[in-house]
């Protein structure tokens, strides 16, 4: 199963790695990070197929997926 890790403190919140998920399963975490912005998050991590379309789209590469 496909592992995704989130560098959350350097996580810019631009959304668009929840954007480009075509399982629709990455959302804005209700916490704050170190910035002072809402970062992404894998909510239903069973469903990940490891496509990587999430940390392709990321400007900041804060995504890793683990296949």
């Amino acid at each position: 199963m496909p592992r995704i890790e989130f560098d959350v403190d350097r996580c810019k919140g631009c959304g668009f790695c929840i954007e480009a998920c075509p399982q629709k399963i990455l959302r804005f975490r209700e916490g704050f990070n170190r910035m002072g912005v809402h970062a992404a998050e894998i909510f239903e991590p069973d469903k990940c197929t490891g496509c990587t379309f999430c940390a392709i789209m990321c400007p900041d590469l804060v995504i890793e997926v683990f296949k």
